[in-house]
């Protein structure tokens, strides 16, 4: 499996910005990186300062939707989701959510 960390940091730095070893891959963006498994489920995260990952409804429904069974959510209801979340996440940017490693 690939170590995301040291693949994140090697692509920040403009080493490699995608990469695909055959159970995923990854592509990274902005803030941030794509996975996608060898079955299509799709995960993308952004990452704060500290390097802890950075979610938000948007990016948590897109999720939901690439599983082979697409799991349809409105929104308020992933919202309700994070907020009952333990730990409790911080609002690292508006909208956006991290939750203490």
């Amino acid at each position: 499996m690939v170590d995301v960390a040291a693949a994140v940091l090697d692509a920040v730095q403009g080493v490699v910005k995608q990469h695909q070893d055959g159970t995923c891959s990854y592509r990274v963006h902005g803030a941030g990186c794509g996975f996608v498994t060898d079955n299509g489920t799709a995960v993308a995260v952004d990452f704060a300062a500290d390097g802890s990952e950075v979610f938000d409804v948007w990016r948590l429904r897109g999720d939901g939707l690439s599983l082979s069974g697409p799991l349809v959510v409105a929104d308020q209801d992933l919202r309700s989701a994070v907020r009952s979340l333990q730990p409790l996440p911080t609002e690292v940017w508006p909208g956006r959510f991290s939750v203490a490693n």
